[in-house]
């Protein structure tokens, strides 16, 4: 009996093999999940897209009146559009604008309409000769959380000009680069509900700003759409119709 209970007693020190299954598991998860609650926790309920536009202002220009101006466009447009917020940075230089913008399809597109009607209607818009350079779609996360705006108010001295020794495609390289470099920056250090880093982005991070005569450079390349041009493109039908299949009377097909 007595070897019966001690081999009992130390058969119960083994836990059960169904017992065992039946353990709560600790929760683990990987970056592939981490990233698909992103996503879900942001509620996107349309396709977010980047555009990079540059574009011209009168030296005379009251540099608060180009801010109003965006706002009064963002606020008009979410009425229309809800939940589709705007979001980027607008870079108000003494002669020239670099603006980057985040949003819907529909809402880019609006703003572009709002550019065009004002500049058709006014006698002198305060923004003008805007370009597109680039536009990203479909791109997985804002690389802003808020719509930001900075004039830089003292000129940043440069050696030269790169837009005289260097080609398109390297000016259009460090423009990307620079922007990229300033969002990420914006978005480690400026705090969701501020406002921003202000009129002193010259002080705090002189070295990622582009120098002005790069996009007035940009501003006069032909290479790039300007916003009828891109709105017309955008418009037209994406099936052609070839002449082949207009010809009369219609090919017989075996």
């Amino acid at each position: 009996m007595s070897f019966s209970g001690h081999h009992v007693q130390k058969a119960s020190k083994r836990p059960f093999p169904l017992e065992s299954l039946l353990m709560p598991q600790v929760p683990r998860s990987n970056y592939l999940h981490f990233q698909e609650e992103k996503q879900r926790l942001q509620l996107k309920k349309f396709l977010l897209h980047r555009m990079f536009l540059v574009a011209k202002i009168p030296a005379h220009t009251d540099k608060k009146d180009i801010a109003e101006y965006y706002e009064q466009v963002f606020q008009s447009i979410l009425k229309h559009h809800l939940g589709e917020m705007v979001t980027g940075l607008l870079l108000i230089y003494p002669t020239s604008i670099l603006h980057i913008l985040e949003s819907s399809n529909g809402t880019l597109f609006r703003i572009l309409l709002d550019y065009l009607d004002r500049e058709r209607n006014e006698n002198e818009f305060l923004i003008q000769g805007m370009k597109i350079i680039v536009v990203s779609h479909n791109i997985p996360t804002r690389l802003f959380m808020q719509w930001h705006v900075s004039v830089i108010k003292v000129p940043v001295m440069y050696l030269d000009d790169v837009t005289q020794s260097q080609s398109l495609e390297e000016v259009i390289t460090e423009f990307l680069t620079q922007t990229h470099k300033l969002g990420l920056h914006l978005f480690k250090t400026v705090k969701v509900g501020t406002k921003g880093p202000g009129d002193n982005l010259h002080q705090v991070a002189p070295e990622l700003l582009l120098p002005e005569q790069i996009i007035k450079y940009l501003c006069k390349s032909e290479e790039f759409l300007d916003p009828a041009t891109f709105i017309q493109m955008y418009n037209n039908p994406i099936h052609v119709t070839l002449d082949s299949e207009v010809v009369w009377p219609a090919p017989t097909r075996f």
